[in-house]
């Protein structure tokens, strides 16, 4: 991909620690082997792999050292290039923290974000224990005091609009109303990006950061999400709203707001590809492939 528009950094984030979830590493580093060539900068967040050891709770967190650690390594990328514009592949949705802080600050508050999610990322310690259902509400000014000092400047609540976002807990529900965040249905842009590009004309923002979590899309038509995982009963997320949104949806969306924007950021997260990672695993166990050669024996009967 060109980068005649502007400085873009394009940031691989394979974090795994903010949904308390392992696999969300691999699905980054596949995203980002998937994705079009790059021809601007490109940087690697540093990530500890997953080693199979238990991630405790730190402070109503679970993982806060490591995402603490993460989130200011990100931020030491991102100020090194100070780039107009930035793509990030990750991981959990925490990994649009920093960027998303950067870019507000970069555009002097003059940022909108659209956050293509079936969830809106506004929970706090209090609520939930995994951080990437935070990353919004930091954004915002709220949650974490740890959190919140990587935001310098907090997103205005209206300049922040969900896309395709699904039922809320009643503390979800409660906080959206009193930050007055806008908001159309997977239902309401089937057909139509009408409400957004109506809000985007209201907000009178110059620039835009896209947040698209893959779990917007329907697990019955992608299969690389947390709700299609294989390995646990279908029964685990009775109740958890699950994306209703295809991808043409998504991409006539993303593309009708290019059409009136500039688009200056935009993160892909929640990457879970089961069939792949099994796959991988597979071949680590397969002779010659994944287990160490060894001699062939052979029994003096067949020697010449």
């Amino acid at each position: 991909m060109s980068d005649a528009n502007g400085k873009t950094l394009r940031l691989l984030f394979p974090q795994w620690q903010g949904g308390n979830n392992p696999p969300y590493h691999f699905g980054a580093q596949l995203l980002s082997w998937l994705a079009p060539e790059h021809l601007g900068p490109v940087e690697e967040v540093p990530v500890n792999l997953p080693d199979g050891s238990t991630l405790t709770p730190e402070g109503g967190i679970i993982g806060r050292s490591a995402l603490l650690r993460q989130l200011y390594a990100a931020r030491a990328l991102i100020d090194k290039h100070q780039p107009d514009r930035l793509v990030v592949l990750g991981g959990d949705c925490l990994v649009d923290l920093a960027p998303f802080a950067y870019l507000n600050e970069r555009y002097d508050a003059d940022l909108a974000i659209l956050w293509v999610d079936a969830h809106p990322d506004i929970l706090t310690p209090n609520d939930f224990q995994h951080a990437h259902a935070m990353v919004l509400g930091n954004l915002l000014g709220e949650g974490d005091p740890d959190f919140l000092k990587a935001v310098k400047r907090p997103i205005k609540p209206a300049n922040v609009m969900y896309a395709g976002l699904q039922a809320t807990m009643d503390v979800e529900t409660a906080m959206i109303a009193r930050l007055g965040l806008s908001s159309a249905s997977a239902g309401e842009l089937a057909y139509s990006s009408e409400p957004v590009l109506q809000w985007l004309k209201s907000t009178g923002a110059k620039h835009l950061a896209i947040h698209f979590d893959l779990d917007v899309l329907d697990p019955t038509l992608f299969r690389s999400l947390l709700f299609a995982n294989p390995d646990v009963p279908a029964s685990t997320w009775d109740g958890i709203a699950q994306g209703k949104m295809t991808m043409a949806q998504v991409v006539r969306l993303l593309g009708d707001v290019a059409n009136v924007i500039d688009v200056v950021g935009i993160g892909i997260a929640e990457h879970l590809p089961w069939d792949a990672l099994a796959l991988k695993n597979m071949l680590t166990k397969l002779p010659l492939i994944g287990q160490p050669e060894t001699k062939l024996s052979v029994s003096p009967a067949h020697r010449s």
